[in-house]
């Protein structure tokens, strides 16, 4: 799904999480943080790791050592920002941006690969 660059990915997320069917534990950060969110990964039998925001009354304690692994996807994301194309949706459509976004994802993993061979 792809949303509009100023729209925010948290009123998207509860109709990604949806349809995955996903198991065990899901990792957010704080701003996925929102009931519907929440209640989207709970529903489908998948355990809520986000932190609460600043601002809200009822603080959600998150596994420290499992939220630090996000890390290692906020890394990878950085890395296909680097990608002008990318980082400024220069494609038109979907489909070239999707298509865009395979390329720049297996160049970056050829670069990983090679480097720890």
């Amino acid at each position: 799904m792809l949303t509009p660059g100023q729209a925010s990915d948290k009123t998207a997320a509860p109709d990604l999480v949806g349809p995955l069917g996903l198991t065990g534990d899901v990792v957010g950060d704080r701003g996925y943080f929102g009931q519907a969110v929440i209640a989207a990964i709970e529903a489908t039998g998948a355990t809520a790791h986000i932190p609460s925001q600043s601002n809200v009354r009822v603080v959600r304690t998150v596994d420290r050592e499992l939220y630090r692994e996000r890390n290692r996807i906020e890394r990878f994301f950085n890395r296909l920002k680097h990608f002008r194309g990318i980082a400024t949706r220069y494609f038109k459509t979907a489909a070239n941006f999707l298509a865009a976004l395979h390329l720049a994802s297996a160049r970056l993993w050829i670069r990983h690969y090679e480097s720890t061979t």
